[in-house]
């Protein structure tokens, strides 16, 4: 069993591998959408049955998939309370960071961080050493000054209220449909092949 067999079988299914870490005794590995999702996951019976949830029960039906295929467990980000630590998890891979609006940022995707589950392997398997630098280290930081109520701030942290209430008034529907634009300020969220469609799904499900 290899990191690189469980990115194919990732990759097939439509998701990234997006991190990876040891914890006792075992590896934690990160799944997430990237550029091939949305194709894959428009054609699952999840989007076309119309029932709540789609995406956390397809990525429940391929994650567990996954697990099965390489005698492993799998935890998802909706399990709980208590609910797994994916944040932690994240983090301790070394391949998240911190943004300066809070979020967390990856290299591959930018602030389009979706994480879909994690597969937990019975043992260690060897896993890369390099550990990406963050993707905001040379950056100029348009997303601090991308929110129009000014909602997103790592020092002062997330404005709920604000961000919750300004998406309700005629301003807010570039947000609803498209996506959250401190977000897609980020530079590097473009590589995360996110289609209109696919962020006005995911904003309909942060806020109905």
């Amino acid at each position: 069993m290899t990191l690189e067999a469980i990115q194919i079988a990732a990759a097939n299914a439509g998701l990234l591998t997006m991190g990876a870490r040891h914890e006792d005794g075992k590896t934690i590995v990160l799944f997430g959408t990237g550029p091939a999702f949305w194709t894959v996951f428009v054609t699952s019976l999840e989007y076309k049955d119309g029932a709540k949830d789609p995406v956390d029960r397809w990525s429940k039906r391929i994650v567990g998939a996954i697990a099965t295929q390489f005698g492993a467990s799998c935890q998802f980000p909706s399990d709980g309370p208590p609910y797994p630590p994916f944040i932690r998890w994240a983090l301790d891979s070394g391949q998240f960071f911190q943004s300066p609006v809070g979020m967390m940022v990856h290299p591959e995707v930018g602030l389009m961080i979706s994480l879909r589950g994690a597969l937990i392997l019975p043992t260690e398997i060897q896993l890369p050493k390099q550990v990406s630098p963050s993707p905001c280290r040379a950056c100029a930081s348009p997303c601090t000054s991308a929110c129009p109520v000014d909602a997103l701030n790592a020092e002062t942290g997330y404005n709920v209220t604000a961000c919750h209430a300004y998406l309700d008034t005629p301003g807010g529907v570039e947000c609803m449909s498209r996506g959250c634009i401190a977000r897609r300020a980020c530079p590097h969220s473009a590589n995360a092949g996110r289609t209109d469609a696919q962020s006005a799904l995911h904003m309909r499900s942060f806020h109905p």
